[in-house]
């Protein structure tokens, strides 16, 4: 069944670059189509209008739609990684040439907000002693890139 949600992603002309390296990062990813601007249109013929990729076999579509409209931290992409490995390769990845946050959130290149965190992270926080829960926030909070072992470590009341 194909896939009737489609996130849009507005960049001003970088559609086709950000498709290019969001395909270079995630595995089982590809670039499904590009369709270009033809005359009369708002853009000049022939440029990039839009970019369908998918990530990981989730489908996405970049348009090249002008400078009109950016991206803010109010819509963001999850990413849940099994391991530090993987978690560390996403960090890296994703924040070069963009902007590290707090709490496992960065900005990448193109100004789209990216959440890394570790399977489970939820665990922590919604565990039944909820001095717990509050030593893996606390570790969370103070935290850029996530470290599961600390996070684990923090609501064990190990010290690090």
């Amino acid at each position: 069944m194909p896939q009737r949600i489609v996130p849009n992603l507005w960049f001003d002309t970088e559609a086709e670059d950000a498709a290019g390296f969001y395909t270079s990062v995630f595995p089982d990813s590809r670039i499904v189509k590009v369709t270009r601007y033809t005359e009369g249109a708002p853009r000049p013929a022939g440029t990039v209008m839009t970019v369908d990729f998918e990530l990981n076999g989730q489908r996405f579509t970049g348009i090249n739609g002008g400078p009109d409209f950016t991206f803010t931290e109010a819509v963001s992409l999850l990413i849940d990684c099994e391991t530090q490995e993987e978690l560390d390769y996403y960090w890296e990845r994703l924040s070069e040439g963009g902007e590290e946050g707090p709490c496992g959130w960065l900005k990448d290149r193109f100004g789209l907000s990216w959440q890394v965190v570790p399977a489970g992270m939820d665990e922590l926080f919604d565990d039944g002693d909820p001095e717990r829960a509050a030593r893996a926030m606390q570790a969370m909070l103070k935290m850029r890139k996530l470290d599961i072992a600390a996070l684990r470590r923090a609501a064990d009341g190990v010290a690090a």
